[in-house]
């Protein structure tokens, strides 16, 4: 932790194999169990959150403060190069094997943010937390915010898609009100949807030019695409998601994506899937 240290300029150290952000996320959701921990915010900590989420939106270089604000929520704090991209990150996370488990932080350094992928189910929605570093990886400016309970723990009040007083509810909204778009990973199993392998849908909110094109997107990658706009999709079309409410509440762009386990199951096409999807975020 670095704060109450003097000022420091954000690093750029070689990168190592320790400094692997993949690496991290994969620990961390290999420990997740539906046993595990998990608490609320209180509402100091969720004052505390949005004061950080604004620190991250400031993009300063200056890491002190921001630093500072995440350490007084419990996250440890590490800057580094992704050895993937060579670009550099900030990456803020907690245990997930002892509370409060209110996940990770992953954020570009390398260009102005402009997306949040999110993962708000790691653990049991399989592999969609790889697929959320493969889609940061590919979106320069975007943040990962990845959950840190699995989805049944605290008597279900971690499955954070429908807990508007969890830690990821905070920081993703504060960072929708930034003017980020949220861009949501889900999976599904097959049998709930078996004429579709995927859903797309903006959940509460209008239906955006961004949903069809990542529609059309995956649609030209040989995905079979439900549009949650223009069909009924097995009630995977996250109309009850709360971060998704919010966004329609300040205006702001929200991309609901259910993947079926024909594509999660399958590392190629999940990888067709993350470069169809990136391919239509446009840059700022």
């Amino acid at each position: 932790m670095l704060g109450g240290c003097s000022a420091q300029a954000l690093p750029a150290p070689a990168p190592a194999p320790s400094d692997d952000p993949l690496a991290v996320v994969e620990e961390r959701t290999a420990l997740l169990s539906r046993d595990g921990p998990y608490r609320d915010p209180d509402q100091a900590e969720r004052a505390q959150g949005r004061a950080a989420a604004r620190l991250l939106l400031a993009g300063s270089d200056d890491i002190t403060d921001l630093d500072g604000a995440f350490g007084r929520l419990g996250y440890d704090s590490s800057h580094s190069v992704d050895a993937a991209t060579g670009r550099r990150y900030s990456m803020f996370s907690m245990s997930v094997t002892y509370g409060p488990a209110w996940g990770l932080v992953l954020a570009d350094r390398s260009a102005p943010l402009r997306y949040v992928i999110e993962v708000p189910h790691p653990g049991f929605d399989t592999n969609t937390d790889k697929l959320g570093v493969a889609l940061y990886r590919l979106v320069p400016g975007s943040v990962l915010l990845m959950a840190g309970a699995h989805r049944m723990a605290g008597n279900g009040a971690a499955d954070v898609a429908h807990n508007d007083m969890s830690m990821f509810h905070v920081l993703a909204t504060e960072l929708a009100r930034g003017g980020l778009s949220q861009v949501q990973l889900h999976g599904f199993a097959d049998k709930n949807l078996p004429d579709a392998q995927a859903v797309v849908s903006t959940g509460a909110g209008r239906v955006s030019p961004l949903a069809r094109d990542v529609a059309s997107s995956l649609q030209e990658a040989g995905v079979i695409v439900c549009r949650a706009w223009a069909a009924t999709c097995g009630r995977l079309e996250g109309t009850t998601n709360v971060q998704g409410k919010a966004a329609d509440d300040i205006g702001a762009q929200f991309l609901h994506i259910e993947l079926g386990w024909v594509i999660r199951g399958n590392p190629e096409r999940l990888d067709a899937v993350a470069h169809a999807i990136a391919r239509r975020l446009p840059p700022g």
